[in-house]
């Protein structure tokens, strides 16, 4: 692909800067408020922006769909059960992927499956509209097309850039899935009121219609900017090859297995620390007998309603203005630590100080921190490695290795709570402990991003 020199000079705030062989349009100045658009690169990245904010548009309202259908049809404890069950099929998934990726072309290869998961809803919707109880299998499929499509997304923009491209052009593409997020479930939360569950699977399904098309637009526009390299690679199969397979040959790939478990096992028992306080503070203030039951619920209503707009809203901030400065700054793997910092930091606080107040600043903290600028460098680990990493290995990681966090935590629970009777600050510590293993494995990953990111960039070859 053509390199234009990176200049560390011309950073500014709020707008950045940079000299490029091609005059910068108006779209490509306007996007420079939030990363660093060099010109020509605007309409590219638009069309990535526009692709991930209908993705996770779409995935918000199939999970507020699924709530309401596996919760009347199966109740809260068979749902607690279900990640297992996501984890065990993506045992067989990801090799299936990987063995479909190897005989596709890239472009065709991503939008395929976007047009899969609509067909799959098109099923749905006429086995529920027949009167089917579908609250197992959807719930399944949700949590199963979530991780791998928004994976798939994230494998498409590392293979389309190259380091030097992603790691400026990534916080912006990264600001279409903060607001899609927060547009796909204000949309939800209106439709499911008015229309139920189903309609919502329907205007899922023509989402995804919408980002296949958008993926074959970003894959011509963006390989054709680039040069010969890219419009060859976008012709070429990937290499033959299973995604578990490649992980456990490259301990680089290992490190950013047990990143994401790690970071989800930590996440979701902070998420169980939170719950436990609300429902304890909401019997306190409520009272706990059944003729409370409605003012409980109307506390925790509330109590979320507010907690979940202050994560958006930090999540929706720190990706427009903040991650672009930390890249440019202190780098991708200086950015990796900045989440379990923030988790230490709390965690800490929470052992002295087990109150409510404490967590829920924790906790906005925590996750606005992770939607925003933990993912996007998660993301960036995979710039410099080979095609067929980027997607069949980034598959089996963000998928199996994110339900098998999932699983691992319910097990840690169960545990906590019924062998051991942690209370809040047992947990609490459990927490602080994980994190500190978590510190330590994101400095050993950081050093390793920097030596294969010093190494000169292997040329590119034709899959046989």
């Amino acid at each position: 692909m053509v390199n234009v020199p990176e200049h560390p000079s011309y950073a500014s705030f709020p707008v950045f800067r940079a000299v490029d062989t091609r005059p910068a349009s108006r779209l490509d100045r306007f996007l420079s408020i939030f990363a660093d658009v060099r010109g020509g690169e605007g309409a590219g990245a638009l069309l990535l922006f526009a692709n991930i904010f209908l993705l996770l548009s779409a995935y918000y309202l199939l999970k507020t769909a699924r709530e309401p259908l596996i919760l009347t049809e199966q109740g809260a404890v068979v749902k607690t059960y279900l990640s297992a069950g996501q984890a065990l099929l993506l045992l067989l998934i990801v090799p299936a992927y990987s063995w479909l990726a190897s005989r596709l072309k890239r472009a065709w290869l991503l939008a395929g499956v976007s047009l899969f998961f609509a067909a799959n809803l098109a099923v749905f919707y006429s086995a529920a509209a027949a009167g089917s109880r579908i609250g197992i299998p959807f719930y399944l499929w949700v949590g199963i097309f979530n991780v791998f499509a928004i994976s798939q997304f994230w494998a498409f923009a590392n293979d389309l850039y190259t380091e030097p491209q992603g790691k400026r052009l990534f916080p912006l593409i990264g600001v279409g899935a903060s607001i899609g997020a927060v547009a796909g479930a204000r949309a939800a939360a209106g439709a499911v009121k008015e229309l139920g569950a189903l309609p919502l699977l329907v205007a899922g399904g023509a989402l995804l219609v919408v980002c296949a098309l958008l993926t074959i637009a970003a894959d011509r526009k963006i390989s054709e900017r680039a040069g010969a390299e890219q419009l060859l690679a976008r012709q070429q199969p990937l290499k033959p090859g299973d995604g578990f397979a490649l992980i456990f040959q490259d301990r680089y790939l290992v490190m950013i297995a047990f990143l994401v478990l790690l970071l989800n096992v930590v996440n979701t028992s902070g998420e169980f620390l939170l719950s436990s306080l609300v429902t304890q503070e909401a019997a306190r203030v409520a009272g706990a007998g059944p003729e409370a039951e409605e003012a409980r619920r109307r506390f925790i209503g509330a109590f979320f309603g507010d907690y979940f707009f202050w994560v958006n809203t930090l999540s929706f901030l720190f990706q427009a203005f903040l991650v672009s400065r930390l890249f440019r700054y202190i780098g991708v793997g200086g950015t990796l630590l900045i989440l379990p910092l923030v988790a230490f930091s709390g965690y800490s606080l929470l052992l002295a100080a087990p109150v409510l107040g404490v967590i829920r600043l924790l906790k906005i903290l925590e996750n606005s921190a992770d939607y925003s600028i933990q993912n996007t460098a998660r993301q960036a680990l995979f710039l410099p490695t080979p095609r067929e990493v980027k997607y069949k290995a980034k598959a089996a990681i963000d998928t199996f290795f994110q339900r098998a966090g999932d699983v691992t935590q319910a097990g840690i629970v169960y545990a906590g709570t019924n062998l051991f009777a942690l209370g809040i600050s047992g947990f609490a510590v459990l927490n602080l402990l994980l994190t500190i293993v978590w510190l330590v494995l994101v400095m050993f990953l950081a050093r390793e991003y920097r030596r294969r990111s010093a190494a000169p960039a292997a040329p590119f070859r034709a899959s046989s």
